[in-house]
């Protein structure tokens, strides 16, 4: 018998917030670079496809791939262990990016980035999942992935803060420095402050020891459960868009009005993320948790709704004739797009058997950014390219970004999918969880 005892509220609010911040640091170190974009890519001369890259592919194959290693470590040793080192290690390589002198060794600080930050969100989630019951997960985690845009939120203060007198010069190596330092501070933050759950404890108290699975296992189980593998692509082919469109928005935006401040407009950007984009994604979580008491479904539904009404929105703000324009529709888009988060992460984690959740992130985030971290950014930035030959740099992203936002269409087909799927597989993973604990007790 396990006689730790379960985490207080107060703990439980405590840790949500340490790791939500944890994983704003993520994005971070992510969206840094597209808002840096126009003033690296003149600094290193960069082409806009080696610049997609750098955000897309260079980035998402080793975090990707990394990320399924460390959650098979994350479901089977301590998980506060292997995320404070992950920290310390995509920050350490953050700060190394600001040192880069050309395209081949800002890749490779890039791809250090993504080896340490495939390390952040399997154990993270499997962390959050074993101290919140099933009916509050999708609320928990909607808080936690209310690190995106607190994370992008805080990217663009930063470079406000750290930009340097001139808007025409940015010191933009010193804000790559400045984060690194600060995250590894609060990896070391982690390791001390953080306790390590019980695993399963929310479903069937301290007094059962789950098993962890061999790695083949966990792989094919997850594999058969059909409104996961359907969440799973309604996810990454929406994020295959934002993430493009949050990518070259910054780049759009100069190249829309030159005579735009830009401190003022980072500043702006910042706020509408971090009002709008949390807003929206800690709202549609409880909306999802809220409607899903009397549907399952609405875990699909909802995506799907907010995903659509993201289409035209989307499109209409690269076509905006001024930044004014562009920010008012950017905050509707935002409200939107940040509500399928909270779903998709409780569908991901509550499907999945206890003793493979660390394991149902990577998975998920696996398939979620090789197509959408990998493909949005690289894709875009091809496409642009590709425009370029006939046309001006405005109207080519205007083009580019028109055909990017379409990818929106596989998202919704997906998310009606889980809706139709949902039920029978959230039945079936309770009675095997439950079986679980009988036969593990």
């Amino acid at each position: 018998m396990n006689d730790q005892k379960m985490p207080s509220k107060s703990y439980r609010r405590f840790a949500l917030v340490l790791l939500t911040i944890v994983y704003g640091f993520n994005f971070i170190d992510r969206q840094i670079v597209g808002i840096l974009a126009p003033f690296i890519q003149k600094d290193l001369d960069l082409t806009n496809t080696e610049l997609g890259l750098l955000m897309g592919l260079a980035f998402a194959i080793f975090y990707t791939l990394i990320a399924i290693p460390i959650a098979w470590l994350a479901d089977r040793y301590n998980r506060v262990n292997i995320l404070s080192i992950a920290l310390a290690t995509w920050s350490g390589f953050t700060a190394l990016t600001g040192l880069a002198g050309n395209f081949i060794q800002i890749g490779i600080a890039r791809m250090g980035v993504g080896i340490g930050e495939a390390g952040g969100s399997p154990p993270s989630h499997s962390i959050i999942s074993d101290m919140y019951p099933k009916e509050e997960r999708a609320s928990a985690l909607g808080v936690y992935s209310m690190g995106i845009p607190l994370g992008i939120m805080a990217a663009y203060f930063a470079t406000a803060t750290l930009m340097g007198a001139s808007s025409e010069d940015v010191d933009w190596r010193r804000i790559f420095i400045f984060l690194g330092l600060t995250g590894i501070g609060l990896a070391l933050l982690v390791k001390l402050v953080l306790h390590e759950p019980i695993r399963g404890a929310m479903e069937f108290g301290n007094q059962v020891k789950i098993q962890t699975p061999v790695f083949k296992e966990s792989i094919k189980t997850l594999l058969k459960i059909p409104a996961w593998w359907a969440m799973c692509f309604g996810i990454a082919f929406g994020s295959f868009v934002s993430y493009a469109s949050f990518a070259f928005q910054t780049k759009f935006l100069i190249t829309l009005d030159p005579t735009f401040n830009f401190r003022t407009l980072v500043i702006i950007l910042g706020a509408i993320n971090g009002i709008a984009y949390a807003g929206g994604t800690f709202f549609g979580a409880r909306l999802a948790d809220k409607w899903g008491q009397k549907d399952i479904r609405a875990y699909g539904w909802l995506p799907a709704i907010t995903i659509t009404l993201c289409l035209p929105i989307g499109i209409m703000s690269f076509w905006a004739t001024s930044v004014a324009m562009n920010l008012f529709l950017t905050t509707l888009f935002l409200i939107f797009i940040g509500a399928y988060l909270g779903p998709s992460f409780a569908i991901a984690q509550t499907l999945a058997p206890i003793n493979m959740r660390a394991m149902s992130t990577a998975l998920f985030f696996f398939i979620l950014n090789m197509i959408a971290l990998g493909g949005g950014p690289t894709f875009a930035g091809w496409l642009i390219d590709v425009f370029k030959e006939n046309n001006n740099d405005l109207e080519s992203m205007r083009y580019a970004m028109t055909v990017t936002f379409c990818i929106f269409i596989p998202s919704i087909i997906s998310f009606l999918v889980v809706a139709k799927v949902l039920p029978k597989d959230w039945a079936a993973a309770e009675k095997h969880n439950l079986e679980l604990t009988q036969t593990q007790g």
